[in-house]
């Protein structure tokens, strides 16, 4: 047997500025052409792992180590950060933090540029690698003026370039909505058979990233590896579940109908389960139980109103297309559609950040044009994609404390409310803590917990659960879930389709800066028109039904959500 390309023994690793370890007795090995998906809560130390892999660690983050770790049959701390660079090719979760190049096509660049690579074969690299991963119509575009998922797919072509022996994805999916997340994975595991190169990947979208089959799963929880085994087998247990990580849709349908999950039944993807005529019995059994008539909704009074707005960053190309529609007090809505489909613009016209071409914006029956971002603030809070741009104190208490304090809230008041919104957003044991030693999800969570703090009358969320695993994706969205019952207005912009499923009953599909649809979310994932122009995908729940002898997919999809909310699930 080949020897590891990568192998932890009985590895430690304690950050310079923590008081305790983040990894302990860490055994691993990885071997050359495998994929291997490592999963764990925020704060498990999965991130952490893959610093030790790239060479962060030592080199960015030091700290004090235990035991061995050999990658590519040297120790890390004995070689140098740029020589790891040719063994391990690494995706960073956050891409802002990974642009080197003023130009797409300089980013991609780089590496072969720093090698000395002629000129004409270093453009050929470029349009080879940014036609692979659909950037090459970008490649003299800044960074700045990429939507989140375009950004991935740069980061993704600028580790491509390289003839590294493995590739590191912290997070791929993070940014991208549900087809091109799809698409990252298709890549990714073209990539993998083209070069034979090690896959290693750290994420939450679990189902997602099974869209294409890995070889082992690597489950980590406070530092520790609590299981590390084939995919069926992992799946067939109820390892994920007990340790905050959510398992695929159609395997908890399953279990609801009363289906036992077996290695047999061959759980790793949708498409490759091996049902018999008693499993497709018990679901259609589940599923006529299950139904009732479809409750309406109580419509509460007008808030907001959007009519035939037009928006363009250049006269030449719009990016908005008269867009018209109501949000109600109490709506709980998603805004959903392809990368670069508007949604983000959407927000900051009703914020304020930019302002539009024509058509009106309307808040509790006023005309929002005339009021400035800070008068908008008060009764619209904001929670932007990428939590670096909202973060300005170096402390986690002072940053969410902030607007209350601007406010002249009396200091007992502020301590109380800002207890309670950290509590809530699974930051009270780290109150103290510098923002810098948080990871990406965590940040995320403060800039939640900043916003959040201060109650306004509607909040917009974009990707509100981007970088959170099960447990606080779960306590935020219910949390959420819960403010919308007091009468909040929650609207969110979302690539995550289990959110729009189980919290918002309505949707808003975008797609090349028009609105398509306005309606359920059931109907949205079970529309295979408005799935294809919205770049979004059909959910498992689709694909299971209808493997079943199901033949109407969104009442399916209804039930499932239905029994969730029932059980408390």
């Amino acid at each position: 047997m080949a020897s590891p390309l990568i192998s932890f023994q009985d590895y430690g690793f304690q950050y310079m500025a923590q008081a305790e370890p983040t990894l302990h007795h860490i055994n691993l090995d990885i071997y050359p052409g495998e994929k291997v998906l490592i999963a764990g809560t925020s704060g498990s130390g999965k991130s952490t792992i893959g610093s030790c892999i790239n060479g962060l660690i030592p080199f960015a983050y030091p700290g004090q180590k235990t035991g061995k770790l050999l990658v590519g049959g040297k120790e890390p701390d004995q070689s140098s950060i740029f020589e790891l660079s040719h063994t391990v090719g690494t995706v960073l979760q956050d891409t802002d933090g990974q642009f080197i190049g003023l130009t797409v096509g300089e980013d991609i660049a780089f590496a072969p540029e720093n090698n000395c690579v002629p000129q004409d074969e270093m453009k050929q690299i470029v349009e080879r690698v940014a036609k692979l991963v659909d950037i090459d119509h970008h490649l003299q575009y800044a960074p700045h003026e990429l939507s989140g998922g375009q950004k991935q797919r740069v980061s993704l072509a600028g580790v491509m370039v390289e003839d590294v022996k493995a590739l590191l994805f912290d997070e791929p999916l993070a940014n991208l909505d549900p087809a091109a997340g799809r698409a990252a994975i298709e890549l990714i595991d073209m990539v993998h058979e083209q070069t034979g190169a090690a896959v290693i990947i750290i994420e939450h979208r679990l189902e997602d990233v099974l869209w294409r089959s890995m070889d082992r799963i690597v489950l980590m929880n406070e530092g520790r590896i609590i299981a590390d085994m084939p995919v069926a087998k992992m799946l067939a247990g109820n390892y994920l579940l007990e340790h905050g990580i959510r398992e695929p849709l159609y395997l908890t349908a399953l279990r609801y109908a009363g289906v036992e999950i077996t290695e047999e039944l061959h759980p790793e993807h949708v498409n490759g389960l091996v049902l018999t005529d008693e499993i497709r019995d018990k679901v259609q059994k589940w599923y006529q139980a299950q139904q009732t008539m479809l409750r309406t909704e109580e419509k509460g009074p007008e808030l907001l109103r959007i009519e035939h707005l037009n928006f363009g960053y250049t006269p030449e190309k719009y990016t908005l297309q008269d867009v018209s529609f109501t949000i109600r007090k109490g709506d709980m809505v998603s805004i959903v559609g392809r990368n670069g489909a508007g949604k983000s613009t959407l927000a900051k016209l009703i914020c304020g950040f930019e302002q539009p071409i024509s058509g009106d914006i309307r808040l509790d029956g006023r005309d929002l044009s005339g009021e400035t971002i800070k008068e908008r603030a008060a009764n619209i809070g904001y929670v932007m994609q990428n939590p670096n741009q909202m973060i300005s104190k170096p402390m986690i208490w002072d940053e969410v404390e902030m607007a209350l304090v601007q406010s002249g809230m009396p200091k007992e008041e502020r301590t109380e409310r800002v207890e309670k919104t950290l509590k809530i957003c699974g930051l009270y044991p780290f109150r103290k803590w510098p923002v810098s030693a948080l990871s990406f999800g965590q940040k995320k969570r403060v800039t939640i917990a900043s916003i959040l703090v201060q109650r306004p009358q509607m909040i917009i969320l974009d990707e509100p659960t981007a970088g959170q695993d099960y447990r606080h994706y779960t306590e935020i969205m219910e949390f959420l879930k819960d403010l919308n019952r007091q009468g909040y207005t929650i609207v969110m912009i979302t690539h995550d389709m289990h959110l729009m499923l189980e919290y918002t009953p309505r949707a808003i599909v975008f797609s090349e800066g028009k609105m398509l649809a306005d309606t359920t979310a059931a109907h949205v994932l079970n529309d295979p028109e408005l799935v294809r122009a919205a770049n979004l995908k059909e959910t498992s729940l689709y694909t299971l039904s209808m493997a079943c002898g199901i033949d109407k997919p969104q009442l399916f999809t209804e039930c499932f959500i239905g029994y969730e909310q029932k059980e408390g699930r």
